[in-house]
């Protein structure tokens, strides 16, 4: 088959947002403690904090006495977090610990009252919020937030910006193998389409692009013998795994890049890179190219939308867009085990690819 359908088209269309799944929503440096602000994620407002004791909340930013956001309220001293209308307060776990208007011999449980709490974890330098499909549940995570494979992970430079478009437009776009010569091509950066051929390989929840050197002169600052991974899991999640020799020293080098959907139509992309302290000279490098480059994708996708008002049929092909329909299996697959309850099973097997860029 050389064309593919846009398989989330039609009758049996994929849902937008994957539950059961983790999203990185913030940095955890930007919550001092005491400190929380509202966010959107899958179209629902959740405020986003860091208790007195430090430990970070996600809660569902609604108070369910009057429905104002709890995001304007404060965080208190015995770690709850109090609305701004009435004084109600919540802990971390979205429990009702007060309410003062309360008086003796009215009988009201406060802790009866419920806020839905979102299972959050500070990690690598981020905070990762579990969007859980059974917004009621209380039951632990399914599994853990993806981690940096680098000892004492920490961020070194990072920039985020907001994507005018879709979560899958956001992903496919950036994993897309053949758009750099003329998205990312400049008198100053030129990239001349050659012969690219790749192995690929299933993940538990995606896939990897195998340990390879790669063509690209950039890389030659990690040293001449460069390796790289890179790997893509769902929902949105692609790690780049450098390996190389600078200085005589073995270095490795990870840069993450997230999709997070603030709605249907709004995806927030971050990318992180972790490098060993020592090598700071790279820093001023990611601070002149990495925004720029970023903006190159979002550009695209925000002229992409002037065609998609017209709600046209798309196509994939073989073979520089089968990371895209991977992409569509995968997330289909989760869905489809999410909705049943059976076990998810990777449709994605090991194979080379093939193609110019």
């Amino acid at each position: 088959m050389s064309i593919e359908a846009n398989v989330n088209q039609g009758a049996d269309a994929v849902p937008m947002f994957l539950r059961d799944v983790w999203y990185m929503a913030a940095l955890a440096s930007d919550f001092a403690r005491g400190a929380m602000r509202r966010v959107i994620l899958l179209g629902e407002p959740v405020v986003i904090g860091r208790m007195r004791d430090d430990r970070v909340f996600a809660l569902r930013d609604i108070c369910p006495h009057r429905g104002v956001p709890l995001s304007a309220g404060r965080v208190m001293t015995e770690n709850t977090v109090e609305c701004p209308y009435h004084g109600w307060r919540f802990r971390g776990d979205g429990v009702c610990s007060a309410i003062p208007s309360l008086v003796d011999g009215q009988d009201m449980d406060p802790a009866r009252i419920r806020v839905r709490a979102y299972p959050a974890r500070e990690q690598d330098g981020l905070i990762w919020i579990y969007m859980a499909a059974n917004d009621r549940s209380s039951d632990t995570p399914k599994s853990e937030p993806p981690k940096v494979g680098v000892p004492n992970a920490k961020v070194r430079w990072v920039e985020s910006q907001t994507f005018r478009c879709n979560i899958d437009h956001a992903v496919i776009g950036l994993m897309d193998p053949a758009h750099a010569p003329y998205v990312h091509g400049r008198w100053w950066w030129k990239v001349s389409p050659r012969l690219k051929e790749k192995h690929y390989a299933p993940l538990p929840t995606g896939f990897v692009m195998t340990r390879h050197q790669p063509s690209k002169p950039a890389y030659k600052m990690f040293g001449g013998d460069v390796s790289t991974e890179i790997t893509f899991e769902l929902p949105s999640i692609r790690f780049e795994n450098i390996a190389g020799t600078v200085m005589g020293r073995r270095i490795d080098v990870v840069g993450l890049t997230t999709c997070t959907p603030i709605d249907a139509e709004t995806t927030q992309v971050t990318q992180i890179f972790y490098w060993p302290g020592w090598m700071s000279f790279l820093k001023p490098f990611f601070m002149l190219l990495g925004p720029i480059f970023l903006s190159d994708d979002r550009k695209m996708v925000e002229l992409q939308r002037e065609g998609l008002k017209f709600n046209p049929n798309l196509m994939l092909i073989q073979d520089s867009d089968v990371p895209a329909m991977w992409y569509h299996r995968l997330k289909k697959a989760w869905a489809d085990a999410v909705a049943s309850g059976k076990p998810f099973v990777n449709p994605i097997t090991e194979r080379t690819l093939r193609w110019r860029s």
